[in-house]
């Protein structure tokens, strides 16, 4: 039986050199990606027994990759590796599309552990966010909790976050520029907001793009 063929997607090149070095005894590194849309295209493809994907890419975030892997991929197994300690993330992710849940300073063998875990059809969270899950979900064990916003209007949020124009966001998305204007003042009536520097913070809030 051959070694598990594992794709990675973070857009930090030390971090994916560091985990290919880690990982090259274990798995068949079979593509680095450095972005949520490139991660979309060459996945279906390659099928990998398992994504390692952080929530903080560029273009298209993590979580929404996530999601939509989720549905195309349904037996390749997805492991968060994020230096987002943020526990409703989290507990987003793994009740919707994750396997595995860990953060960048975790110690390096629980990445390992992570794989094989996920594989044998088991979950792996870090234990700090473990803990911290737990307590949330005895504190309020309902399952779903706030997010309005449409997947369009995640993924054009992200993009005028990011700093493109309506024009540039229209290119990307394949849709007019009138669209991008529609879901924009959308958004922005529905969420109460007044400026581009509001949608700025907005997407940081609900996590679509990372802190600077």
């Amino acid at each position: 039986m051959g070694k598990p063929r594992v794709l990675l997607a973070d857009d930090h090149t030390l971090v994916v050199e560091a985990f290919k070095r880690l990982l090259e005894q274990e798995v068949e590194i079979v593509a680095t990606v450095a972005d949520g849309r490139t991660l979309l295209a060459i996945a279906p493809e390659l099928k990998p027994d398992v994504i390692i994907l952080d929530l903080g890419m560029p273009l298209l975030n993590g979580m929404d990759a996530g999601h939509e892997l989720k549905r195309r991929l349904p037996r390749t197994k997805l492991i968060v590796l994020t230096m987002s300690e943020d526990y409703d993330l989290a507990a987003e992710a793994m009740r919707h599309w994750a396997s595995g849940y860990l953060l960048k300073k975790s110690a390096s063998s629980e990445l390992v552990k992570a794989i094989r875990e996920v594989l044998a059809g088991r979950s792996y969270v870090t234990p700090k966010v473990a803990q911290r899950l737990l307590e949330e979900f005895v504190r309020d064990p309902r399952p779903n909790r706030v997010k309005h916003l449409t997947p369009r209007q995640r993924e054009v949020l992200q993009l005028l976050a990011e700093g493109r124009t309506m024009k540039e966001v229209a290119a990307v998305l394949n849709v007019t520029t009138r669209t991008v204007a529609f879901h924009k003042y959308r958004i922005m009536e529905e969420f109460g907001m007044k400026t581009t520097s509001d949608l700025v913070r907005f997407a940081m809030r609900e996590h679509i793009v990372d802190q600077p």
